[in-house]
């Protein structure tokens, strides 16, 4: 009983032990089959047994499992089989890649030797490289003489002989290549002292062709430092300006100093262009043979010999061509030629010592300045293109600054260059004259029509025109002036400024250039455009209504002739309070162009009312007058009235001038219409119709068709017409006769010898038209009258004529 409660105890127990195997991790399961041994007797055995069931019963749940799982461990063996033959052919591949990586990695190592073998070239082509580099001016530098000597320059080739010798040679010394060279060297310089004398007279000739090159580079130099001068004397005067315009501030004289030392930086590399010009001409050929003939102690020889071609030369030299004045290029070449010879003398006279002397320089600089000023004033005379004057003018300029520049006086050129700049002056007189012309042919002669601001500041900007009401008027509006005003100040302007391109580089004070200007600009205004303007106001085709446009024109152009002053003041910096500057002209100028015009003005308008009185269709013998006014008389007088509405802008004087010459012209047309003598006989039916017209005449006087006249003034142009006909309309010849030549008298206007002329007219008109007057009383009578007065003033004119005059 007790083993069996014992067992029946210790089965709990090894049931738990079971669960806790196969629960528990591996690492933990000793502990537990420790327990097993630590127990009961026999207790192994149980365990054993009843592990054994234990594994029983699990071997029955896997084949029941597997035997649930059957079918699918099938399905699994079957697709292990498929994968099989997948997995062969991966195999396969794999090798394949295997065989190929390696057949790669022998490439990858071949390629790497490669690698190797190109570095250590590397290395030694860099080794290489350097010795080279080192061997390389040594080459460089003999190849250069090499080519010096090719190209006969050999003294550059002994000065490249001795920077071979005294600095690179030593570098290479060591090279054998080094060796043969120094071996080498003396060589040449034998058959340089051998050629040298042949290259003298290919210098000479060489020198002679190339002239003109030399003295071009000479003249270019010369021009770009006088352009660094001006340029630096501006900037001295901006900076002592300053000032006046900016205060309390130093960036604007910090900036002026950075331009300044810009400036001086480009004058420094020009020096050196300066320097490498020298190189043009290869004087070797002259300093080796003088180097050659000296030792061989014949050097007065080579001298002799040396000037005597180069006067020759100097002789070619100034030889002019024919056409040399016809384009400015003819006098270049003229020029650089004669600066490059003296160049060429210049740099022989510094560089060597006793081939040419200072006093054989300037006897030779003596007689070609001599020829030269002979020249061009003979060559110069043809010029009347102002533009190859002035170019002329700057050429030499540029002549004289460069030579001066080499120590030859000057003088004399620029004396020369006086008399050429009044040469300029006539061909710029002569260029603006045409200038003149196509402008007045050009313009309208109408006021200039404004639309908008812009237009308005645009001439303007012209031409200093200053009126207030203008300024006030609303858009559109018109300038007084036409075109052909802001376009001749413009015009006198450039005048101006083409007078002081000459002026300019002369040599003298601004005072000196300011009245220079003047002049040339008083001449201008003088003679060119008061010639031009006297041309224009004659022309036929220049009617009432342009003349009256070109009156209010000068008034403007004489208005701003205190403009122009002001202009040439500001160019040349001359203060008027200061110094005493030469007026311009232009206020008799334009004064005189006024009373030109303001005369054709007169004598045209009288031309177009003797046209209108041409047209006049009287019938002399009508019995009775139309009862108004003739219509050539009444188109006359709606024409002066459109006139004289033009002449509103003209100053009033000569407005009222020109009324009263018209009235005073149409009163003398009229009555010398009366008198005419080829009029034989006049009825009173015809006296009253012209009555009627001088009545419209009056009538238009008195509606004041220009302002500003006193009284009855304009009326009186008719006077004398009027008393005469009052005298024939009321018949008061008792009247007349009595009070003639009383202060007084009625008819004072009227002359005996124009009323006894129409009264011996209408005498023989009654003796015709009334044959049978003599029948009726009345007419007898008034014939007899008319008898008697004739007679009465056939006395009185014979008693005036009779009478000694005083």
């Amino acid at each position: 009983m007790a083993e069996s409660s014992e067992g029946l105890g210790t089965v709990p127990e090894h049931e738990r032990i079971l669960q806790e195997i196969e629960s528990t991790d591996t690492a933990c399961v000793g502990p537990t089959l420790r327990s097993v041994y630590d127990d009961q007797p026999n207790a192994h055995k149980k365990f054993m047994e009843k592990l054994e069931a234990c594994i029983r019963n699990h071997d029955k749940e896997i084949e029941k499992m597997c035997n649930f799982h059957h079918q699918g461990f099938v399905d699994a063996i079957t697709e292990l089989l498929k994968v099989r033959t997948d997995a062969e052919k991966l195999k396969v591949q794999v090798t394949d890649t295997n065989r190929r990586f390696q057949d790669a990695g022998k490439e990858v190592i071949v390629h790497t030797e490669d690698i190797i073998r190109c570095r250590i070239q590397q290395r030694n082509i860099t080794t290489v490289v350097e010795k080279l580099q080192l061997c390389l001016p040594v080459l460089e530098m003999y190849s250069k003489l090499k080519e010096q000597m090719s190209a006969k320059r050999y003294y550059s080739a002994l000065k490249t002989m001795e920077q071979l010798e005294n600095v690179y040679f030593p570098w290479v010394s060591q090279y054998r290549f080094c060796q043969l060279m120094i071996e080498n060297l003396p060589k040449l310089r034998e058959d340089i002292k051998e050629i040298s004398m042949s290259d003298l007279k290919d210098f000479l000739e060489s020198i002679r062709k190339h002239s003109d090159k030399i003295g071009e580079t000479a003249m270019k130099q010369a021009q770009h430092q006088k352009t660094f001068n001006v340029s630096l004397q501006k900037k001295n005067k901006m900076k002592f300006g300053k000032n006046m315009y900016i205060k309390h501030d130093r960036i604007p004289e910090e900036k002026s100093e950075i331009v300044l030392k810009h400036s001086l930086k480009e004058e420094d590399e020009n020096e050196e262009e300066v320097l490498t010009v020298q190189d043009l001409v290869d004087f070797s050929p002259v300093y080796r043979c003088l180097h050659i003939y000296s030792v061989l102690g014949d050097e007065e020889t080579f001298e002799n010999y040396y000037r005597k071609q180069r006067k020759k030369q100097a002789r070619l030299v100034l030889q002019p061509q024919s056409n040399m004045h016809e384009t400015v290029d003819g006098y270049r070449r003229y020029f650089t030629q004669i600066v490059g010879f003296f160049v060429v003398e210049d740099h022989i006279l510094h560089v060597t010592q006793g081939l040419v002397t200072r006093a054989y320089t300037d006897e030779l600089w003596n007689m070609a300045l001599s020829k030269i000023i002979a020249v061009l004033r003979a060559h110069s005379s043809y010029c009347t293109d102002p533009d190859l004057v002035l170019e002329l003018k700057n050429l030499i300029v540029i002549f004289a600054d460069t030579l001066q520049g080499y120590g030859f006086p000057v003088n004399r050129l620029f004396d020369l260059l006086f008399e050429i700049r009044d040469q300029y002056n006539e061909t710029l007189l002569k260029k603006w004259a045409g200038v003149f012309r196509d402008i007045f042919e050009e313009d309208n002669y109408s006021p200039i029509p404004i639309v908008n601001e812009e237009e308005y500041k645009i001439v303007i900007s012209k031409f200093p025109f200053q009126d207030p009401d203008l300024e006030k008027q609303s858009f559109p509006k018109k300038f007084p002036m036409s075109q052909s005003v802001p376009h001749i100040y413009i015009q006198v302007k450039e005048f101006i400024y083409a007078s002081l391109k000459f002026s300019e580089s002369l040599h003298r004070s601004s005072t000196e250039i300011d009245d220079m200007l003047r002049k040339s600009t008083n001449l201008l205004l003088t003679r060119t455009l008061s010639s031009c303007l006297l041309n224009l106001i004659r022309k036929p085709h220049i009617g009432l209504t342009e003349l009256v446009q070109i009156i209010i024109n000068t008034t403007h152009l004489e208005q701003a002739c205190k403009y122009l002053e002001d202009f040439i003041t500001n160019i040349t910096n001359i203060s008027q309070e200061t110094v005493h500057t030469t007026r311009l002209y232009g206020l008799s100028t334009f004064k005189d162009a006024r009373h030109a015009a303001e005369g054709e003005i007169y004598t045209k308008l009288n031309q177009k009312i003797d046209e209108f009185v041409q047209l006049a269709d009287y019938d002399w013998t009508m019995s009775e007058p139309d009862g108004r006014a003739s219509g050539y008389l009444m188109d006359l007088i709606n024409f002066l009235r459109s006139i004289f509405q033009v002449f509103t802008h003209l100053p009033g004087k000569v407005a009222q001038t020109a009324c009263m010459s018209a009235c005073q012209h149409l009163s003398t047309s009229l009555m010398q219409m009366l008198l005419d003598s080829e009029l034989k006989q006049i009825s009173m039916g015809a006296v009253q119709q012209f009555n009627l017209d001088v009545i419209q005449c009056e009538l238009f006087a008195s509606s004041e068709p220009v302002p500003g006249f006193q009284g009855d003034t304009l009326q009186l142009a008719f006077i004398d017409l009027r008393q005469l006909l009052d005298l024939f309309m009321v018949w008061d010849w008792s009247t007349y006769l009595a009070d003639y030549g009383q202060p007084a008298s009625k008819y004072l206007r009227v002359n005996p010898n124009t009323a006894l002329t129409l009264l011996e007219k209408m005498k023989d008109t009654s003796k015709k038209n009334n044959i049978f007057a003599q029948f009726r009383k009345n007419d007898r009578d008034k014939q007899k009258l008319i008898e008697t007065v004739v007679k009465q003033l056939r006395s009185l004119v014979n008693e005036r004529s009779s009478r000694p005059s005083l």
